[in-house]
């Protein structure tokens, strides 16, 4: 077995300075908000496991059976050399295309990518175990602003998996599929995993279980703004909404205040006031048509290849080439 080979992009300092910033300015802003990605320290990432589990919540388990079904049309088609993948975590759902890659198509090369350096490490050491013919490259970095330092060679496909598009707003989206074609070769490939528009009775559910679960895991970004800002937020003070936009076609989820209260954010040196009944919005997630994602693909340099959906059209696999 090949050891796995790690580069560190991203520090500890790295992301404290980016929560610290975000943090100011979503606070600040009105009305106030917070990036989805600070909900995931140890404890957020251990909700979000759970709610993957839950009835309610049909997105994860809808991919993964999508991807069992059409990973080896999917080897076929890219013929890639390099996997790489962004927001990688625990890579449980890539093994099912790195069987396939690796059996019905010339993948040489794996590289995962993610912020969290304990969480890579451990997922690399894995996955180079479970596939001894592959190489393992784990970057440590931030996919929004270091796509530059993913390595090159070999035919790469880069696979963003999970519905994570979907968090980013129209313009954010468009940055970001522009980042990934100035890093790509024309012919290279981008493989996305893209929630679908479905009934709102279905969606919705699955931002707001009836256990509770998704409530505590979105008030679980006050605790990390507690823990790593000295803030003196109560979380519980806040109660979780989940709201369907039908304008935008995305998942609203909110924090709203149940009283009128003050919280100072020690590291910041900041006070914020919020009223009884104010929102802060902490996450979006955004739904698609294929025929728009197609539009978005193609204004970032992309031509939609096949795109893979499962029986009830609620999640699509999205194989796009660069231009």
């Amino acid at each position: 077995m090949t050891q796995p080979v790690v580069e560190v992009h991203l520090t500890d300092a790295d992301l404290t300075a980016a929560l610290r910033a975000d943090a100011r300015r979503g606070l600040t802003d009105s009305p106030k908000w917070l990036p989805p990605k600070w909900f995931y320290d140890a404890r957020g990432s251990e909700l979000f496991e759970q709610i993957t589990a839950l009835p309610e919540y049909y997105p994860t388990r809808t991919e993964r059976a999508l991807l069992d079904s059409v990973a080896g049309a999917i080897a076929r088609t890219a013929q890639a050399e390099v996997l790489v993948e962004l927001g990688s975590g625990s890579a449980a759902k890539t093994r099912i295309l790195l069987n396939a890659l690796t059996t019905e198509g010339p993948l040489k090369t794996y590289v995962p990518q993610d912020v969290s350096s304990s969480a890579l490490r451990a997922s690399a050491a894995e996955v180079a175990a479970e596939f001894p013919g592959l190489a393992v490259h784990g970057v440590v970095s931030d996919f929004t602003d270091t796509l530059a330092t993913l390595p090159r060679g070999g035919r790469r496909m880069i696979a963003f998996l999970g519905g994570t598009l979907g968090n980013m707003v129209p313009a954010e989206r468009a940055e970001f599929l522009g980042g990934i074609h100035d890093v790509l070769e024309p012919g290279e490939q981008l493989l996305l995993g893209v929630g679908l528009v479905v009934d709102p009775a279905i969606v919705v559910p699955a931002y707001d279980d009836a256990a509770g679960v998704t409530a505590e895991f979105n008030r679980n970004v006050l605790r990390v703004l507690n823990s790593r800002l000295r803030a003196d937020f109560e979380p519980e003070a806040f109660r979780h909404i989940a709201h369907w936009d039908p304008d935008n076609e995305w998942i609203e989820m909110r924090l709203e205040s149940t009283v009128d209260t003050t919280v100072t954010v020690a590291d910041l040196g900041l006070t914020v006031r919020f009223a009884r009944g104010e929102q802060m919005r902490t996450e979006i997630s955004a739904k698609f048509r294929l025929e728009g994602l197609g539009e978005e693909l193609r204004g970032a340099g992309f031509v939609l290849e096949h795109a893979w959906t499962d029986p009830d059209d609620r999640f699509a696999l999205v194989l796009a080439a660069r231009v």
